[in-house]
């Protein structure tokens, strides 16, 4: 069962950066932004991280946890997360468990050949683990500030 709006999201267990091992469940209490992304290292994804790195303060500043996960190795992602300095963890789905209850796997085209790929997209989980808001087919410029100011938002309510 994938998730939508408005309905609490399964609890999940997965192994990422820094040892850790991240649940749902021990985020209760807390927003939550989870952004999926297709790939280590490459422009779109880079920038996008970026700027959840350079927004970090303001996330936590509102009792938000930044969360990103892609299909990527941990050690790829130890790697990533090191080189440009991100203060969040990043999940390994290589299994793509999360990918597809979150439904973010598509099919997709890149110059003619057709593979199935992350959706670049991002969820805004409440303290109380419900889905509040979701962005699917995500254009990275001016995105963060998108998602902050629903954080935000969502903090004041």
């Amino acid at each position: 069962m994938t998730v939508s709006v408005d309905q609490p999201v399964a609890d999940f267990t997965a192994a990422a950066t820094s040892g850790q091992t991240v649940t749902l469940a021990a985020l209760k209490g807390r927003q939550v932004v989870v952004y999926f992304y297709p790939k280590d290292n490459t422009p779109g994804c880079t920038t996008q991280g970026q700027g959840f790195r350079d927004q970090y303060d303001a996330f936590k500043a509102v009792n938000t946890e930044v969360i990103g996960v892609s299909r990527d190795s941990l050690k790829t992602h130890e790697n990533f997360k090191a080189k440009q300095g991100f203060p969040f963890e990043l999940i390994s789905d290589k299994t793509e468990e999360l990918c597809e209850h979150f439904d973010v796997i598509k099919l997709k085209k890149l110059y003619g050949k057709e593979y199935m790929g992350v959706d670049r997209s991002t969820f805004l989980i409440d303290k109380d683990g419900v889905l509040r808001q979701e962005w699917r087919g995500v254009k990275v410029p001016g995105h963060v500030d998108a998602v902050l100011a629903a954080a935000q938002a969502l903090n004041k309510g």
